[in-house]
């Protein structure tokens, strides 16, 4: 069975590999565009102004990995000693089990963020869903055993919440 708290730790993890991806990325992307060999010595030479777009997007990028930090760090610590007393519903910080129609499971977090983010935990993959997500609205308070219908690519999947936790 998958551990919770060592699920948090790994997504935690996953998050600051990002951000130091980002960042370096950031880095790069400033020095390039501040780099001499950038700047431009006709109105045809583009490249300096493309670099700082590239590392104005890098910045933004960087501050959102910062923001999925801070907001699962906030979540994980509301959720550190809460214990339910009644059958859980999918919501925010729920580590959820669907099955669909074929009988194949996947487990998903439902995160404030980071939304595609995959982690492997045990020999179970993980991904992280938000609730602005589709699948994530479909999901949003339904209990174990629910089933639920999702338009997909133009085609129906219905799926089953085996497992809310």
């Amino acid at each position: 069975m998958l551990s919770i708290n060592q699920l948090h730790h790994l997504i935690r993890q996953e998050l600051e590999n990002a951000l130091g991806s980002a960042v370096a990325a950031a880095k790069r992307a400033h020095d390039t565009a501040t780099d001499t060999e950038s700047i431009a010595k006709s109105k045809y030479e583009t490249f300096g102004l493309e670099a700082s777009y590239l590392a104005h997007g890098q910045s933004v990028r960087v501050a959102q990995c910062q923001a999925d930090v801070r907001d699962f760090d906030a979540l994980f610590t509301r959720l550190s000693g809460v214990s339910e007393t009644r059958a859980p519903k999918v919501g925010l910080g729920k580590l959820v089990e669907l099955m669909d129609a074929d009988g194949k499971s996947q487990y998903l977090f439902v995160g404030p963020g980071a939304g595609g983010l995959k982690v492997t935990c045990d020999e179970y993959s993980v991904m992280i869903v938000t609730l602005a997500s589709p699948l994530g609205r479909a999901m949003m308070s339904k209990l174990q055993g629910d089933e639920f219908s999702l338009q997909v690519a133009g085609s129906r999947r219905d799926y089953e919440i085996v497992m809310v936790s």
